[in-house]
């Protein structure tokens, strides 16, 4: 017998090969030297059938279930085939090979097989059901409460109390959906990465600079087109090179080949995958009795429900409409002015937006571009931060292995001078990487298991040329600030067990943390630290932050409208009924679904269209669940965030009293309690949304237009970074 669970330890295999047991590195690293493509499937193999015998000796054990035979038991299953996944899935998103989108391909819908056959096996639910209706006489910890509560909920909501023939539809539609959307992900990044934009001549790419002019050109010869220039896709529908093309041809040819991707233009089309994906969920959902998918998939938000999503959205739209029409009728002014006899297009709106930038706040982002060199960037902005905030030292190191060398290592020490982790940085674009930014662990932290958290930050920063100084513009400073905020979530986890640690949270409140640590980077100390000319050494004057700060209410009709509109987007897709999901049948019906979807939303989709369109939208499609029906948290979250950032002003900024509350409140807390009230004990009260709407410039500084408190039971009237 298991002294700690009571589980009968017989009849379970021993597995072999490097995933057979934790690491010998430090913090239980992965040790890629030891790591070979023919060990991910023999390890996925072993780890699934070990658990399925651990899981099988709990259902077996003759005692009475307890919440140590039984939950615990539970939590504790799987440990091989979870070294396995963290690794494959971090490796397979961050640098993929053929041979691992096939293996992915391959394993994908076992494991969500494998995963039904213990969710909704009835034997173990029967035991979790005991230990579940017994609770009130027990005596637990909350987070011994909260891993109860939980495991019951995830199984119900998996479908233990469906009936036989219910369960068994249930589990062919998970399977089906796990290959149709592991199919999704390597399609929409085939379109990404395999179709760049082509040209013929220097010409055409007037306003690059040299080096985007050297980069086009390779990476023209490494697809084959000698002589020629390329310039990649990147994550969202917009691309970063558009505002400096001077040829307006050009701009529309590379904005026209990101918004056509996967449509069908080429021989790249998932329309189709999207309508099935659609159609299976709807189906799920029906067969819990739910209207739609986002009403069964959302069980476990913070705002509980699609309502109290499209309300908190839906009050934005008028304002956000408004600002579009104002800001488009500025935008032909400029053209106009420079002589133009065009109306401003999508794939002219940043050059002009940025023009008027220039004009309006004098700014210019090509220079701003020169104070922000990436190695400063990390170590004199974002660790400087984090060690004023948290009192948290970093040391650089070259002894780890790492899955790529342009791949990063620290320990991470907590004020005590104790370790507290391990972190890794993968800063730069390439073609083995899926697009975006994120921010995953190797290893989680777990006082059950003793172990400390190992946690990577992935970005798509495009690499400057050999020899040339690594600089960034202010938006990847903020993505970088962002994932670290996500880094310090599971850096900070106090927590037992692993699927209530750090970022073990709702898809709609683990946005937050990373959100709110994005007010450092412009913050007077902070700054000043680590923004330095690359040249001069010159710290970034003051009144250039200044300019920064002042631009950043200017295009939110494109900057935050985008997000919006991807938002209600995905609640579209997630609305519909089996029937109305079933009718898109053809892949003009799916993009007449989106086009009538988009348009309802009451903004100017023609010139703001959405940051990702569904043929793209890996948040929403790339994944069983994923962000489906939850992409709204990123603007859910960021008025939690912008309310916090006030709630730092306003008690004295980077302090470590301040960090210090910050991460006994909410940092540390995981998915152990309520949300509204973890954001209680942090602010003192309930959040409120007025902070974010003047953010956004879309209500005035004391503008009481809105009801603006968010209470637990939703939004009151009312109702992006590297989202």
């Amino acid at each position: 017998m298991d002294g700690d669970t009571g589980v009968t330890a017989v009849n379970i295999p021993e597995g072999t090969g490097y995933f057979a047991s934790d690491s010998d590195l430090p913090f239980l690293a992965p040790d890629f030297t030891k790591i070979s493509e023919d060990d991910y499937i023999p390890a996925f193999e072993q780890g699934m059938a070990i658990q399925k015998a651990e899981v099988q000796a709990i259902i077996d054990n003759p005692a009475a279930p307890t919440f140590d035979n039984t939950i615990v038991a539970l939590e504790k299953s799987g440990r091989m085939l979870g070294r396995v996944g963290r690794v494959f899935f971090a490796v397979s998103g961050s640098n993929t090979t053929d041979r691992l989108d096939e293996i992915n391909t391959e394993i994908s819908p076992r494991l969500s097989a494998h995963g039904d056959s213990i969710t909704l096996n009835p034997e173990l639910f029967a035991r979790v059901k005991a230990v579940y209706d017994n609770r009130a006489a027990m005596s637990m910890t909350p987070e011994d409460a909260t891993l109860l509560e939980n495991t019951y909920d995830s199984m119900v909501h998996a479908g233990a109390l469906l009936t036989d023939a219910q369960v068994e539809r249930v589990k062919e539609i998970n399977t089906e959906l796990s290959t149709l959307t592991t199919e999704f992900g390597q399609t929409a990044r085939a379109a990404m990465s395999e179709q760049p934009l082509i040209v013929d001549t220097r010409e055409e790419l007037a306003g690059l600079s040299d080096s985007d002019i050297k980069a086009a050109a390779d990476l023209a010869t490494e697809k084959g087109y000698p002589g020629k220039f390329a310039i990649a896709l990147q994550n969202t529908t917009q691309q970063p090179l558009l505002p400096s093309l001077e040829n307006r041809a050009t701009r529309e040819k590379l904005f026209k080949l990101s918004y056509n991707r996967a449509d069908g233009t080429t021989d790249i089309d998932t329309r189709m995958l999207i309508a099935r994906i659609a159609e299976l969920r709807a189906e799920k959902a029906a067969i819990f009795g739910e209207d739609d998918w986002a009403s069964y998939t959302m069980y476990d938000r913070m705002a509980k429900t699609p309502d109290t999503a499209l309300d908190f959205m839906g009050q934005m739209v008028p304002a956000l409409a408004a600002t579009q029409r104002r800001e488009a009728a500025l935008l032909n002014e400029m053209i106009e002015a420079e002589g133009g006899d065009f109306d401003v297009q999508p794939w002219d709106w940043y050059r002009y937006a940025n023009k008027v930038k220039a004009e309006r706040y004098e700014l210019d982002e090509d220079a701003v571009m020169e104070y922000f060199q990436l190695d400063k960037v990390l170590e004199d902005g974002i660790f400087y931060m984090a060690e004023k905030l948290y009192g948290l030292t970093f040391e650089r190191r070259t002894d780890l292995p790492v899955y790529h060398p342009d791949v990063w290592t620290y320990t991470v020490f907590d004020a005590d001078g104790s370790e507290l982790g391990l972190f890794y940085f993968d800063p730069f674009q390439r073609p083995s990487k899926r697009g975006g930014a994120w921010m995953s662990n190797f290893v989680d932290q777990s006082y059950l298991w003793g172990t400390k958290p190992v946690i990577y930050n992935v970005l798509n920063i495009p690499k400057a040329p050999a020899g040339e100084p690594q600089l960034v513009s202010f938006d990847w400073v903020n993505t970088a600030f962002h994932e670290f905020g996500h880094a310090l979530h599971g850096f900070f986890a106090d927590q037992k067990y692993e699927s209530l640690s750090g970022t073990a949270t709702a898809r709609d409140f683990v946005e937050y943390p990373s959100q709110v640590h994005e007010m450092w980077a412009t913050y007077p100390s902070v700054l000043s630290n680590y923004a330095k000319h690359y040249q001069t050494g010159e710290t970034i004057p003051a009144e250039l932050i200044d300019k920064i700060e002042a631009a950043a209410q200017f295009n939110q009709g494109y900057d935050f409208g985008e997000v919006v509109t991807a938002a209600l987007l995905d609640m579209k897709w997630a609305a519909l009924s089996p029937a109305e999901a079933a009718a898109l049948d053809t892949p003009a019906k799916v993009d007449a679904f989106e086009r009538q979807s988009l348009t309802e939303l009451g903004l100017e989709i023609d010139l703001v269209p959405p940051r990702y369109r569904s043929t793209y939208f890996n948040h929403i499609f790339s994944s069983p669940a994923g962000y489906s029906a939850g992409y709204y948290s990123y603007l859910w979250t960021e008025m939690l965030d912008r309310d916090s950032r006030k709630w730092f002003l306003d008690n004295g900024g980077l302090t470590r009293a301040n960090g210090d509350h910050y991460r006994k409140t909410v940092l540390s807390r995981g998915g152990t309690m309520d949300y509204f009230k973890m954001f209680e004990n942090f602010a003192g009260r309930q959040p409120d949304v007025t902070p974010m709407l003047q953010a956004r410039g879309l209500l005035a500084g004391g503008d009481e237009a809105v009801d603006s408190e968010v209470a637990d039971d939703g939004p009151a009237e009312v109702g992006d970074s590297g989202q």
